[in-house]
């Protein structure tokens, strides 16, 4: 059974105020980062941890400076979600994001 990670306490602040930044909304935010909106929620409000690609992607949609990024990928997990070893051979053919 796999151990749900506790997200660190200043991680969903700085998405938030990354996005707020940036002009964008989290339906926005979601939709350009090919993930669901509650998932950015539960991510800005400290429910989840980014696996390492969502960390990317959110680092790229929000445009995170150099200390933001160092502080998601350094919060990512490596080996869940998208960066999940089982699920990176089911899409490493898909292009089409998530809605």
């Amino acid at each position: 059974m796999r151990v749900r990670r506790t997200p660190p306490q200043g991680l969903g602040p700085l998405l938030r105020a990354a996005r707020k930044r940036a002009g964008l909304s989290q339906s926005e935010t979601a939709r350009r980062a090919g993930l669901g909106q509650g998932y950015v929620w539960m991510l800005e409000n400290g429910q989840r941890t980014p696996s390492m690609k969502v960390a990317e992607l959110l680092a790229d949609t929000l445009g995170l400076t150099l200390d933001e990024c160092r502080t998601l990928y350094a919060a990512a997990v490596s080996d869940a979600g998208r960066s999940h070893p089982a699920r990176a051979s089911h899409s490493a053919g898909s292009t089409t994001p998530r809605r």
